[in-house]
């Protein structure tokens, strides 16, 4: 069966413009023109396009998704350069989800601590609470926010 750009970028679920970008951008050498020049999207094209959105959504530049795509095509030989390029997104990917854990714990902290000066009347309470009376999850956040040192041993690392 042969699809359209309109209904290619339905069935992706994302704006047909994205699909003319790619193109654009060398990302569909893969992709057929009939004789007028529309784009006739396969069946098999849908994996293709499922990896290339996948890649852009971990962050990967377009200059390395089309590297890739060119290296596949290229065939096995190149199977053992593709997985470095994998392995060294997942590693990307690994860090910022790293990092965006430190970021809810941080936020989570501040939910709690307005919540708690909500139903005070005034920040002091939150503020002025020994630490032992903050919940154990949200201390280390605290102390890191104040520039205090982690002082439990065996803490949680907050990184």
């Amino acid at each position: 069966m042969v699809y359209t750009v309109g209904e290619m970028a339905k069935l992706l679920e994302v704006p047909a413009s994205t699909l003319r970008y790619y193109d654009k951008e060398g990302l569909l050498p893969f992709v057929e023109r009939s004789s007028g020049g529309i784009r006739m999207f396969q069946e098999s094209d849908f994996e293709w396009l499922q990896v290339i959105n996948c890649m852009k959504k971990a962050g990967m530049s377009i200059k390395d998704i089309r590297q890739y795509i060119q290296l596949a095509l290229r065939g096995d030989d190149t199977i053992d350069t593709r997985l470095q390029m994998f392995q060294r997104q997942r590693q990307v990917l690994r860090e910022q989800i790293t990092e965006m854990q430190h970021t809810l714990r941080t936020v989570e902290y501040k939910c709690w601590f307005y919540e708690t000066a909500k139903a005070a009347g005034t920040i002091d309470v939150p503020r002025d609470m020994a630490d032992g009376d903050v919940p154990e999850r949200f201390r280390a956040v605290r102390r890191e926010l104040k520039g205090i040192p982690s002082a439990e041993p065996g803490e949680e690392s907050n990184r």
